[in-house]
């Protein structure tokens, strides 16, 4: 882990998956509102850039969020953790119910779910008390669109832990953000056409920002009385 001994007193937040897309965008508003930002990533060339882009303050570990063994021993190296925001996503498990494969909704469930599990739960016994876990979960839980069946299974069962964790946690906060349609590089693998059709759903007929997702986690992050909140930042679609 990068050192960073002249910003040691600031308060962190460590985003696992924090190299893209939601979590590069929320660690870039953390760094700008005084915050430490740790990110968290598999791809040791993409967490470089993306300190670069960041800025000074921030810091980077390379770790699977899918390695419990790995997560724990990033953990243990940072310390004390003021918050936790988990935007890990595989991007796996979409698809038409009826031909949507077993081993593709495994690993969407693997690359999400069990990353968010795993992390959240390996971070514990280093959060401050009175600190925040925010989860990234995703429209898809309750849209009830053709063909995102295994990701409204994957995003719905994290949202369903919100409430029951932020009761049992407590005074640990936790919420989740639930994006509809955001123009990040989740996309890139899927169907031409596919992102500018999705764009059109939500009353505000527009894919949303990175940014304008990290304004939400940021929010919640900072305010000490929200707990167990699914926050739609979604144009909308949520109402479709």
């Amino acid at each position: 882990m990068k050192e960073a001994e002249l910003v040691k007193d600031l308060l962190n937040i460590v985003i696992i998956g924090g190299s893209s897309g939601i979590g590069l965008a929320t660690a870039q508003a953390a760094h700008l509102r005084g915050l430490r930002p740790i990110i968290v990533g598999r791809d040791r060339a993409k967490l470089a850039y993306a300190i670069d882009i960041i800025g000074p303050n921030a810091t980077s570990v390379v770790a699977d969020a899918m390695d419990r063994t790995a997560l724990e021993r990033v953990f243990s190296e940072i310390g004390t953790i003021n918050h936790l925001v988990i935007a890990a996503s595989g991007g796996r498990g979409a698809g038409a119910f009826a031909s949507l494969a077993e081993k593709d909704l495994k690993a969407g469930f693997e690359g999400k779910f069990w990353a968010h599990w795993n992390a959240a739960q390996a971070a514990l016994t280093h959060l401050e008390s009175g600190g925040s876990i925010t989860l990234i979960t995703g429209a898809s839980s309750r849209v009830a669109a053709p063909g995102t069946s295994g990701l409204a299974a994957i995003n719905g069962a994290l949202e369903r832990m919100v409430p029951t964790l932020a009761r049992e946690l407590a005074p640990v906060r936790v919420n989740a953000v639930s994006p509809g349609v955001i123009d990040t590089p989740w996309w890139a693998d899927k169907p031409i056409g596919m992102f500018d059709e999705a764009s059109r759903r939500a009353p505000l007929k527009r894919a949303g920002r990175s940014d304008e997702v990290a304004d939400a986690v940021l929010f919640l992050i900072g305010n000490a009385f929200v707990t167990g909140v699914v926050l739609d930042v979604d144009g909308g679609l949520h109402l479709t």
